[in-house]
């Protein structure tokens, strides 16, 4: 029989609220499996990496999780692997492990957004569906995937689009690849990916990279004590197409020379970044050497620039790297 592996972190899904209505994640990977909406038809394995909020979660946590992913698809009787995790950080953790996967087999990240014990919970529909996913043919060599409320998108470009609502998450840019429903699986596109970055030879130890934001009047103080701080990678969340002043763009040059990676992102829902303003606009940042992170929003622009950084380290491999992912990486 074919065999799905759980891997169970923590998140809502395995919360349980506290005598003060407190949220506290403490349910088991077992226990997630026992209130399944319905028999999943296959095998299943539940192992349990940790049991935290992802709001509490690193990037050492996140490569523990990749390392867990590893590990499930060693074995070659493993269908694929489902990784249930909390909804605040599932998008830099599902692309963090999208970096390094090059395995055909589906590995899909899903959680919830009510409790285990609320009565109306879509914890146990979430898990059916992302199982159903990990064990579809259909669903093989498309990496990483999310799977929430029906939908299924590619780890890559999909964020949380919602504080609250069961639909949380969204792929602004490209929508979802397919939808899932009572265990069929329907997959309309395909993503296009980058090659996987090597899992053996990413050090995430001592890898600092920070998000600045941007905004009308900003100056360069943030900026500066981030990278004081040991950033050696830097996302800047700009307004517009990726716009700032001319003050940023000087220390943005500054930074570069000084051989720290800095990426430009915006603040935008949608739509891809560009360097088409002067006087401190995007045309500006990217020749004082900001990288545009095309449609890849700040929260994953900086899981790359952790993943090149703790791959390659050289400042200038990490600013070709993250060109050649970006330009590769989109829906077929």
């Amino acid at each position: 029989m074919r065999r799905i592996v759980v891997l169970s972190t923590g998140g809502t899904i395995a919360t349980r609220q506290d005598a003060h209505g407190t949220r506290l994640a403490a349910e088991p990977a077992d226990a997630l499996l026992e209130r399944l909406p319905w028999p999943p038809g296959v095998a299943i394995e539940a192992r349990d990496v940790f049991c935290l909020g992802s709001y509490l979660l690193t990037p050492a946590d996140m490569h523990g999780v990749a390392l867990a992913v590893r590990k499930a698809l060693a074995d070659e009787s493993v269908a694929g692997v489902v990784v249930t995790h909390g909804t605040d950080s599932l998008e830099e953790t599902a692309y963090l492990v999208d970096l390094f996967h090059g395995d055909p087999r589906p590995v899909v990240f899903t959680g919830a957004m009510r409790p285990a014990d609320a009565p109306d919970g879509d914890g146990p529909r979430n898990l059916a569906d992302a199982i159903a996913v990990a064990d579809a043919v259909a669903a093989r060599d498309l990496g990483v995937l999310v799977c929430f409320d029906g939908q299924v998108y590619p780890a890559r470009g999909t964020r949380k689009a919602h504080t609250t609502a069961p639909a949380a998450f969204a792929a602004p840019d490209g929508g979802p690849l397919g939808r899932v429903g009572d265990g069929e699986v329907r997959i309309s596109a395909v993503p296009v990916r980058p090659k996987p970055l090597d899992l053996g030879a990413f050090r995430p130890d001592g890898i600092r990279a920070d998000i600045v934001a941007c905004y009308p009047g900003c100056d360069v103080r943030a900026l500066r004590a981030v990278a004081d701080a040991g950033a050696r990678g830097i996302v800047l969340e700009a307004t517009g197409a990726g716009n700032a002043n001319p003050e940023v763009a000087a220390e943005v040059a500054r930074l570069t020379a000084c051989g720290v990676v800095v990426a430009l992102s915006t603040r935008v829902h949608a739509g891809p970044v560009a360097g088409l303003y002067g006087n401190g606009g995007g045309a500006d940042l990217v020749r004082a050497g900001a990288v545009p992170t095309g449609t890849l929003r700040p929260s994953q622009a900086r899981v790359l620039l952790i993943a090149l950084l703790g791959a390659y380290g050289d400042p200038e491999r990490v600013r070709a790297e993250f060109n050649d992912s970006l330009e590769r990486n989109t829906h077929g």
